[in-house]
């Protein structure tokens, strides 16, 4: 760990630098237990953990890689003054709902996740952010840093609404790297009339690997709404590609007469941007659309493309987060870089379609292409569910998504995600079985030393036969209602079958993530998942919604897999290999830290096989401070 290699309880490692550097600056420490560090160890941030079958040379040649990069880490920190998280948590002392290794900076409110970029071997992550209260409002953007998207350095705020058009908040925005290697910022600013206004940013000094500081430009507003826009609802502009004339393009948000639409608009030279004569995309169907998101995908390779990739072998996906609803949608088209025509395959809210990233709590989503690992990768904005006044008592208010991998699936229909495969490295305490039946109406704890309050749990079904399967009603087209209606307690033929995740010693409270199949009229099976929160706690002042979705998978071939991210108040689960996914909010009286309980049930007639269970307990990611905010933190 971080701490552990750079420190020797409260003071620098002096020994540790000595060895390759000259003495660590004074004014840093960390706070906790340290353990004696003897040879270099390969367990470093940011670096692959326990290699084995590496040959001798291989692996004293991987450790000296590790070890510069760990003592370069621990001067670039010790530089700027910086201070573990741990100790610092925000009042009161008991948090059994704040998470362990989601993203969430120390205290207050955050919000859209905002520009994340990889650059110059650093992975930067803005995000919007309340410094003053754990409720919504004056807006800033915050900014971290890291070497995996797992353990993370809290720095500065990157921008703040300090001027004329952006006095009255810094709303969300994308970064962009310039052909040149300099990293840019578009963010939406509110001026003194609360209007939306599109505004430019850019790195003071691109040599500082922090980059700690961003200026405004002093041609802000560059866009402001015109020809019917309405002012007070235009905002959020996306990362800009370059298409073919080396012309770059960005897609706003906006509302007109009343109805949602994405604007394009060009520029050459990232300031002077000027606004196509006709909408880029827009419906008939009411409400905001609001954070756009647009990228390619490949058609025939698992690797990420950079954005401004344009050729046969892609395809272009358009994300907006409607507002009226909170959900984020997704569609696929064609993209015609010549004409910037965009050639759907279906439309948003489509009788037929209603795709969407996660079918639970899940917003403002935003979408980077890592260069590093050549992957694109997702963030989203994970709201409380409880009250405002737990807000304020818990002292802070909002998550990030566990980082995914995003891709075009099989098909080329859907889009799959699954967590990076860094968040694997804070895995240990394995527990896993194999072939095992589970009989109607059983529940069986899963044993072994997991910490079911912070863990994470795969397993895959498989089934005899279907003989006992339901046959599914024709009305029954809405799956989060047909979740609701049949919940984890409403037994079946073959399911509900899963996870209890979070629950109590006598089930008191349970969070159910389940399947049903369903038999349909042609001889065919559809597959049900649902996350099922009305038992998930014995508060009542929290949202205890369902959720569910129907799984693109033919149970007669192939497996049916979950997986489950469980981190004391958020479940994040992905059915069908990440083909559906759902995120929930929980918040337990009982069922809380070493008192929560990990289970699996079969509430079905018919007995399910697992094919293979693992689980393990997840370490708590490591959070670090610059000192002038951890002492805020002392103060506040």
């Amino acid at each position: 760990m971080l701490k552990e290699l750079c420190f020797k309880g409260e003071r620098p490692r002096k020994d540790f630098m000595d060895s390759a550097f000259q003495p660590i600056s004074r004014g840093v420490w960390f706070h906790g237990k340290m353990r004696h560090i003897g040879q270099w160890e390969i367990e470093q941030i940011g670096q692959q953990k326990g290699r084995r079958g590496i040959p001798a040379i291989e692996q004293r040649k991987y450790m000296e890689k590790s070890a510069i990069w760990a003592v370069g880490l621990c001067l670039v920190l010790a530089g700027h003054g910086f201070v573990a998280e741990a100790s610092h948590q925000s009042k009161p002392t008991k948090q059994p709902y704040r998470t362990a290794y989601h993203f969430q900076p120390p205290k207050n409110w955050m919000n859209d996740p905002n520009g994340p970029m990889y650059f110059n071997g650093v992975y930067h992550f803005f995000y919007q952010y309340n410094p003053y209260s754990a409720l919504w409002g004056n807006l800033t953007w915050g900014h971290s840093i890291s070497y995996d998207l797992v353990n993370w350095v809290h720095l500065e705020h990157a921008l703040n609404p300090t001027d004329p058009f952006d006095i009255n908040g810094v709303y969300s925005g994308s970064t962009t790297i310039l052909p040149e290697g300099e990293p840019v910022i578009l963010y939406t600013g509110l001026d003194s009339k609360s209007r939306e206004l599109q505004n430019l940013a850019v790195a003071k000094n691109v040599s500082d690997p922090l980059l700690r500081e961003w200026i405004k430009s002093p041609h802000n507003p560059l866009m402001t709404a015109t020809n019917g826009i309405d002012e007070y609802n235009f905002r959020d502009p996306t990362t800009a590609w370059q298409g073919p004339d080396k012309a770059w393009r960005i897609l706003v948000g906006g509302l007109i007469n009343g109805r949602g639409t994405v604007l394009l608009y060009r520029s050459r030279d990232f300031v002077n941007w000027t606004m196509s004569q006709t909408p880029f995309h827009s419906t008939n169907k009411p409400g905001m659309w609001e954070c756009p998101d647009f990228y390619p995908v490949s058609i025939s390779s698992k690797d990420g493309i950079e954005t401004s990739v344009q050729n046969a072998d892609t395809k272009h996906v358009l994300k907006i987060s409607f507002q009226d609803n909170g959900n984020d949608y997704y569609i696929m088209g064609k993209y015609v870089p010549e004409t910037d025509t965009y050639l759907v395959e279906t439309d948003f809210l489509d009788e037929v379609s209603d795709s969407r990233y996660d079918y639970g709590i899940f917003y403002a989503s935003k979408t980077f292409f890592d260069a590093a690992k050549k992957r694109r990768i997702l963030w989203a904005w994970i709201k409380e569910s409880d009250s405002l006044s737990a807000a304020v008592e818990k002292g802070w208010s909002g998550l990030q998504s566990i980082p995914r991998s995003i891709l075009l699936d099989q098909t080329g229909q859907h889009l799959v995600q699954w967590p990076i495969k860094e968040i694997e490295e804070l895995r240990e305490n394995q527990v896993t079985f194999f072939k095992k039946e589970v009989r109607g109406g059983t529940v069986i704890e899963v044993p072994g030393t997991i910490t079911a309050s912070q863990a994470d749990v795969e397993v895959s079904f498989d089934f005899p036969h279907f003989k006992e399967a339901e046959v599914l009603d024709p009305i029954w087209v809405d799956p989060q209602l047909l979740c609701s209606r049949k919940n984890a307690s409403v037994k079946g033929g073959i399911g509900p079958f899963g996870l209890l995740v979070l629950g109590s010693k006598d089930l008191t409270e349970q969070t159910a993530i389940f399947f049903r199949i369903f038999a349909t009229h042609n001889d065919k099976y559809i597959v049900l998942m649902c996350s099922d929160q009305s038992r998930s706690s014995l508060r009542q002042d929290v949202d205890k919604t369902s959720y569910g979705a129907f799984v693109d998978i033919d149970p007669l071939h192939e497996k049916i897999s979950l997986r489950s991210l469980i981190d004391h108040s958020i479940v994040e689960s992905f059915g069908g290999e990440g083909r559906t996914c759902i995120t929930a909010r929980v918040y337990p009286e009982l069922a809380i830290n070493d008192e929560a309980h990990l289970y699996v049930f079969n509430n079905g007639t018919q007995s399910v096989k697992i094919s293979r269970f693992d689980a393990w307990s997840m370490k708590k990611a490591e959070m670090v401070l610059r000192i002038e905010e951890d002492s805020q933190l002392m103060s506040s």
